[in-house]
């Protein structure tokens, strides 16, 4: 186990800042966002000058959430796709732009993390990092070829094989090294469309391709997004953010 002081330590003295990315389109935003800023306020990078960027189709029901000391939350309005899979694959784009136009002046690190999840314990400065990637819950502990990388050798996404599996949910870094992962995966999803072609897992096939060039500097353990679902946890002591219960059904434009 790690000492949490340690980092703390370093990160308040260095005055780091930390920009969190959160996307809220649809019925998303009813659903999960409210649960996860309050749950993040608890738990995300306590002690860290924080800005919550929520990106949203709309921003006037954007729930009023009390922030702690030094944490504070910009909306910024985002166009609406017809597709959640379009909503997905955009994403990239639109945190690139953030980065450029609002983030890198106010913030070293951004942690882009997707809103149908629930903070339940700490999750601090241990994760910051040049280039952060998470290892998929249900997959860290498959063999490779179980991995459920692009075969297609039309996409710009597809791999023949790789080291781990990560899971777009969470992904971060210094702003600059997170606006080029955002970039290339943009690159390779718009590429993919002038083929008319789609990558198998949408934005994070192009993220897997991305880190199996690019080398992410930190790896972060399933602990740090957890599903609830999975029954062997034997070497997870800790759940620090879970996966919210999914409705696909419901929430999900076809």
């Amino acid at each position: 186990m790690f000492d949490p002081n340690l980092f703390d330590q370093k990160h308040i003295q260095s005055q780091s800042s930390v920009a969190l990315t959160v996307f809220a389109v649809g019925k998303y935003l009813d659903v999960y966002l409210g649960y996860f800023i309050t749950s993040a306020e608890k738990h995300f990078m306590l002690g860290l000058r924080v800005t919550y960027y929520v990106f949203t189709d709309q921003a006037d029901k954007v729930p009023i959430i009390e922030l702690g000391p030094r944490r504070s939350l910009k909306v910024i309005q985002v166009e609406k796709h017809s597709r959640w899979q379009d909503i997905s694959m955009m994403r990239m784009k639109t945190i690139s732009e953030a980065i450029e136009s609002e983030i890198r002046p106010h913030c070293n690190y951004v942690f882009c993390f997707d809103v149908d999840q629930e903070f339940k314990g700490r999750f601090g400065s241990e994760t910051l990092g040049d280039s952060v990637a998470l290892l998929h819950a249900w997959y860290y502990k498959l063999p490779k070829d179980r991995f459920t990388y692009d075969r297609n050798p039309k996409s710009k996404a597809y791999m023949e094989t790789g080291d781990y599996y990560y899971h777009a949910a969470i992904f971060g870094g210094l702003c600059d090294n997170v606006k080029d992962l955002a970039d290339y995966c943009f690159l390779g999803i718009m590429e993919d469309k002038l083929n008319n072609v789609e990558a198998l897992w949408h934005d994070e096939s192009h993220l897997n391709k991305y880190f199996w060039l690019h080398k992410p500097s930190r790896l972060v353990s399933p602990e740090y997004c957890w599903d609830p679902v999975i029954n062997d946890k034997r070497d997870i002591n800790v759940t620090r953010l879970i996966w919210a219960p999914k409705h696909y059904d419901t929430l999900r434009t076809r």
